[in-house]
């Protein structure tokens, strides 16, 4: 969806910066004298960046009741945790790359001041993005409660002994495969890990989850595509070690023998708001190196 009017105000913006960036000063200066020259209000998660842009201190917790619109200045795993920390909100994100050009992040630092000139005018598009919602069971026990904007992967114990997973779709069985793990993306987390393990390019604007196993030890195992309205079950029915499983890059679970875990579409979704010019296949054919055979 694109579009020049949205319901909320954009006077009230919510900062959280990846501080390791070494662009991250000399934006942080532009960003506050672009936010005064625009009558905006600044809100930043940490104490002294928000002393660097003059901002209120507001913890991220709070931005749900208090922000318009959150900047996520950094990389892609910046605007990861920042739609983690804002899951359910509603409130739209706009990720400002401090490094080479993201998936998620989409305003280039060069174009602070273009993003800043957008939020005033209203003048940007909207890309909704599904978020996968995941269930932890032991021994049929529930365990807990996770959320992905790109990918849930169980899988890399502490040793290298594969393990036999069994995939149900819908209650209905799938296989039973020997292999390291399994993984299921978000059209989102499709340009992640599930490429470099041979999954599939999934557009955002596709309903659907990617399922791959990790090293099968089969040849006929291939990446699956299912409706995003479907319940993924993967059960660990055979494991020497203990699985971790990951949630959009990060170690949240050790997973046993007897465990299983459910995967369906959260119900809400992430917004995040990209400049009029941005060009979805500009930045995979960059980011991919689809230059095309030379002559």
């Amino acid at each position: 969806m694109q579009g020049h009017l949205y319901s909320r105000s954009m006077k009230k913006i919510g900062v959280i910066v990846n501080t390791k960036r070494p662009r991250a000063e000399g934006v942080l200066t532009e960003l506050r004298r672009l936010a005064e020259s625009h009558g905006f209000k600044l809100y930043a998660e940490d104490e002294e960046i928000a002393g660097l842009l003059g901002a209120e201190h507001l913890p991220v917790e709070a931005f749900a009741n208090q922000v318009d619109v959150a900047l996520a200045l950094g990389g892609d795993g910046t605007v990861l945790y920042t739609a983690r920390a804002l899951h359910g909100s509603d409130i739209p994100i706009m990720g400002i790359n401090l490094g080479s050009l993201g998936f998620l992040t989409s305003v280039a630092d060069t174009e602070i001041a273009a993003a800043l000139d957008a939020l005033a005018h209203r003048s940007y598009k909207i890309s909704e993005r599904d978020v996968a919602e995941c269930r932890i069971f032991q021994n049929g026990t529930a365990v807990g409660e996770e959320r992905a904007l790109n990918d849930v992967v169980l899988g890399w114990g502490a040793s290298s002994r594969i393990v036999t997973l069994n995939l149900s779709i819908n209650g209905e069985p799938v296989g039973s495969f020997m292999c390291d793990g399994m993984m299921v993306s978000t059209p989102t987390g499709s340009t992640g890990h599930s490429l470099s393990a041979g999954g599939p390019i999934l557009h955002p604007g596709i309903g659907g989850f990617g399922i791959n196993v990790i090293c099968p030890h089969t040849l006929s195992s291939r990446p699956l595509v299912v409706p995003n309205t479907s319940l993924i079950e993967i059960e660990v029915v055979n494991a020497a070690k203990e699985l971790i499983l990951s949630i959009d890059g990060q170690d949240e679970y050790q997973v046993e023998e007897g465990g299983r875990i459910e995967i369906r579409k959260s119900p809400h979704r992430v917004k995040f708001l990209q400049l009029m010019d941005h060009s979805y296949f500009s930045i995979l054919s960059k980011k991919l190196h689809w230059r095309g055979s030379s002559l």
